[in-house]
């Protein structure tokens, strides 16, 4: 299969405001910030900091009530066929078999079964799961069932890949697994990604760069450039610039914490995601 061509998505000036019955509530607020084309970015930040609603904007299914979303330096406002997203759950059909789920995309856009089949094939074995292909999603570990759904995003040949928090249930085991699983793959497919998670030593070991959010209205804290050196090992939490990374991350992040705590951020959350148990408003 051949690498899509990834995408560079700008943000500028963003700001989304939602309308509740106690009143308006500033999720983001003058968000700018570039990711670039082919490059693998984390966002970390408080519960409720709009991590959340950044991907909703950036995959065009929510439009920002003020500031423009560019890819390639060209306005997108409606949403983008060579977007694709991945969620903390899998939400694989139960009825359908992991074949099945992966081809699913193909299947919407018309693509032949033959064709879909042998495309969701590869990318099975791409993420280790050819031997699952006619199991059903409930005889499937967790694990197994993230890579699933990441086979089936991959399915479009995406150059954006959103991700939200995709290895938020899973245990830390299995989450180490899964992210070098990832940087494999991403590394094959070479799209844009943008990752959202609370694990400041998976952001770290998976990223580029890491953009710290502030609470609650959103914006970029601060963007850090993860410097170390790709393959990155599997004891890469041992290497001095990591915890040198990891400390300055949780710096900055105990700062928002800190003044959240005196009664400084805008309010609580109102809205959750149904597949997220992370507290970010829509």
């Amino acid at each position: 299969m051949s690498a899509p061509v990834a995408n560079e998505i700008r943000f500028e000036g963003l700001g989304l405001e939602y309308t509740t019955k106690a009143g308006p509530i500033q999720a983001i607020k003058n968000l700018t910030g570039t990711v670039p084309a082919g490059k693998f970015v984390s966002l970390i930040g408080p519960s409720g900091c709009g991590k959340s609603s950044l991907l909703d904007i950036a995959s065009s299914l929510v439009r920002p009530t003020s500031g423009s979303m560019l890819v390639d330096g060209k306005e997108v406002r409606e949403p983008r066929a060579s977007t694709s997203m991945v969620f903390q759950e899998a939400a694989l059909l139960p009825w359908r078999t992991i074949l099945d789920n992966v081809a699913f995309p193909l299947e919407v856009r018309g693509v032949g079964k033959r064709a879909r089949h042998d495309r969701a094939r590869e990318l099975l074995r791409t993420v280790g799961l050819e031997g699952f292909a006619e199991q059903r999603p409930n005889s499937l570990s967790g694990g197994m069932r993230q890579r699933a759904a990441i086979a089936r995003a991959l399915s479009t040949e995406p150059t954006l890949l959103l991700m939200d928090e995709p290895f938020g249930a899973l245990d830390q085991q299995t989450r180490m697994i899964m992210c070098t699983q990832l940087t494999e793959i991403w590394e094959q497919f070479g799209c844009t990604v943008l990752f959202v998670t609370h694990d400041i030593g998976e952001a770290i070991a998976l990223s580029d760069l890491v953009w710290v959010m502030s609470r609650r209205p959103g914006s970029i804290k601060r963007e850090v450039v993860v410097d170390l050196p790709r393959p990155r090992a599997a004891d890469l939490p041992t290497n001095p610039r990591f915890q040198e990374l990891e400390a300055e991350l949780w710096s900055l992040l105990r700062e928002e914490a800190d003044a959240m705590h005196l009664g400084t951020s805008t309010g609580s959350a109102t809205k959750d995601r149904t597949h997220s148990t992370a507290g970010d408003p829509v």
